[in-house]
């Protein structure tokens, strides 16, 4: 689980073989509208290169992420139509949630976030979202582990950074994750990537300001309600303050 209510990660859903179907249609979504939304080349397009990294660590083929790049960009004859959804609301125990959708269905999807919210709350818009700070967010490892991530981060011109921990997403060296105001996602990103990191993520993204602790049954309702909402094909991205 992310650290601060950041994104919701769903715990070796790469490793796991039954989901890493779901996983790589995600990953082709979220190529197909990050090269739609900026330029379709990854050099200047810190979002779409993110993404990339996604597809390659999850053994996406090459030319099923060419294809997703041209389909996104309006280079070939069946171009996306997808925009964004979001929903707001709360998990069981009162936990804020927000869930991101890139649907070509806004119908489908109102209707089916609707169902699967009836365990916990579906609020209006607005309702959740004053419990969160809007940030760019980066991840990023380097193999060197003796890096300074505090000093990385002044220098990349973040405002705050946590170190992650080693796993599977982040194997070797050193990982973190570097909050930076809005304006300056890209310029992080970028001083990152000249300075040897590998970027795995690079968005705006919600953080809770005051993450929610639970007890161990109840965080495993929660995580039960998340579990359930992230494999709905629509859905991208999941915002909570559990910690």
């Amino acid at each position: 689980m992310a650290i601060m209510g950041a994104q919701w990660k769903h715990s070796g859903r790469v490793a796991n073989a039954s989901k890493k179907g779901a996983v790589v249609g995600k990953l082709i979504k979220e190529i197909m509208v990050a090269a739609k939304m900026g330029d379709p080349s990854p050099e200047n397009n810190a979002r779409l290169r993110a993404a990339l990294e996604g597809a390659r660590r999850a053994s996406v083929p090459r030319d099923t992420i060419d294809r997703a790049i041209k389909r996104g960009a309006g280079l070939d004859d069946n171009p996306a139509n997808f925009e964004t959804i979001t929903f707001e609301g709360f998990a069981p125990h009162q936990v804020p949630v927000i869930v991101e959708c890139l649907t070509d269905n806004r119908n489908r999807s109102s209707a089916d976030i609707r169902v699967l919210f009836r365990k916990g709350q579906l609020g209006s818009i607005g309702s959740v979202t004053w419990m969160f700070d809007h940030w760019g967010v980066v991840e990023a490892n380097h193999t060197d582990s003796t890096m300074d991530i505090e000093g990385v981060a002044i220098e990349a011109g973040a405002q705050n950074v946590e170190k992650l921990p080693v796993d599977e997403l982040h194997p070797v060296g050193v990982g973190g994750r570097f909050f930076a105001d809005t304006k300056d996602l890209d310029t992080v990103s970028k001083f990152l990537i000249k300075s040897g990191w590998t970027v795995t993520t690079s968005e705006m993204s919600y953080v809770a300001k005051n993450p929610v602790e639970l007890s161990v049954e109840h965080k495993k309702e929660v995580v039960d309600f998340l579990d359930a909402i992230d494999d709905h094909d629509d859905v991208h991205r999941i915002y909570t303050a559990v910690k």
